[in-house]
């Protein structure tokens, strides 16, 4: 990586950093629900001054920047400032952590679409913004929710009152691709049973393509061990 400063948050792999030069500056903007953190405006700020100075700057940032990383408004900020940049994009966490949790986010007999949706929104939304849970039960589509852990009992009701049956699985899965993933599987009806600590990135996928994990993450796990053994 060839950068003169980095500007880092809780989502992304700290172990990238190790690809940093030993000799930038490395500045942690910390967002997390629930606890004090840098605001966006700040963040804006930072990455304004700081290649308003001629450093090269990357913005690092776990997933895709695009999907529910707030890559646009950071964007619009530079480009609002006559700074130029440029957008790499990512694996969004949805598709990483189905893939790691052995679930495919459509499949035949089980979902043709699939819906990337926050569970946390903005304060200041008009209802008509909101997002309709009722509405997105309906739609039969795997449901991929981001940031959606502190209401997930909340999001649960919702969609059983737009007609989802109470027997549809759900899993969530925290830390999705490091070393202390895990998987967490139940019903729709169980679902607060599900809800992660506080503080703790987490997937949440509903829909009947849960079931498969019960097939694909065994298989998954033989690979990787007979991998290991041939080492």
């Amino acid at each position: 990586m060839e950068a003169d400063v980095v500007v880092y948050d809780d989502l992304a792999n700290t172990e990238l950093l190790d690809f940093c030069p030993p000799e930038a500056t490395r500045i942690y903007i910390g967002k997390r629900a629930g606890k004090n953190c840098t605001s966006q405006e700040e963040i804006g700020e930072i990455l304004v001054r700081e290649a308003g100075q001629g450093r090269h700057i990357v913005r690092l940032k776990g997933g895709d920047p695009l999907i529910f990383g707030r890559g646009g408004e950071e964007a619009r900020v530079l480009a609002e400032a006559g700074i130029p940049f440029e957008i790499v994009p990512g694996v969004t966490a949805a598709a990483a952590a189905g893939a790691m949790a052995g679930i495919p986010l459509t499949q035949r007999g089980y979902a043709s679409a699939v819906v990337f949706v926050t569970g946390h929104e903005c304060h200041g939304k008009t209802p008509a913004a909101s997002v309709d849970w009722r509405a997105l039960a309906r739609t039969g589509a795997t449901l991929c929710i981001y940031m959606g852990g502190r209401r997930l009992e909340v999001i649960a009701a919702e969609l059983r009152a737009g007609g989802l049956a109470g027997s549809t699985p759900v899993a969530v899965v925290t830390r999705a691709t490091l070393p202390d993933q895990t998987v967490r599987i139940a019903d729709l009806d169980a679902a607060a049973t599900l809800t992660p600590e506080p503080g703790l990135p987490a997937l949440i996928i509903v829909g009947e393509v849960v079931r498969i994990a019960e097939v694909l993450p065994l298989a998954m796990a033989e690979v990787r061990t007979a991998g290991a053994a041939g080492r």
